[in-house]
């Protein structure tokens, strides 16, 4: 049986330095007072929410943004849709390529 983690937060920080991108696991308990007050923005709260490629997307693209609000040295890496994209599907449902 794989072992069950213990719930927590996900913060992706950037070391401009290494040029890196670094994802964090953090107890929410602990990260909690450091957010507080904070600007927070709420996604996927509707109903019917779906986790899907672009939810995931433009969850990435905002974070990405965010850090290059604060970061702008990593404005020059980034080459991404800041809207939806438009997917093509072959007939059989399939992405198309």
């Amino acid at each position: 049986m794989a072992k069950q983690h213990p719930p927590y937060a996900v913060v992706l920080t950037y070391n401009e330095d290494l040029q890196q991108l670094i994802v964090h696991t953090v107890d929410p308990r602990k990260l909690a007072p450091l957010v507080a007050g904070r600007m927070g923005v709420v996604m996927a709260d509707e109903d019917d929410f779906k986790l899907d490629d672009e939810f995931a997307r433009q969850l990435g693209i905002g974070m990405l943004n965010t850090i290059a609000l604060g970061q702008p040295s990593i404005k020059p890496y980034l080459s991404v849709s800041q809207y939806p994209v438009d997917r093509s599907h072959t007939e059989d449902g399939k992405d198309g390529d």
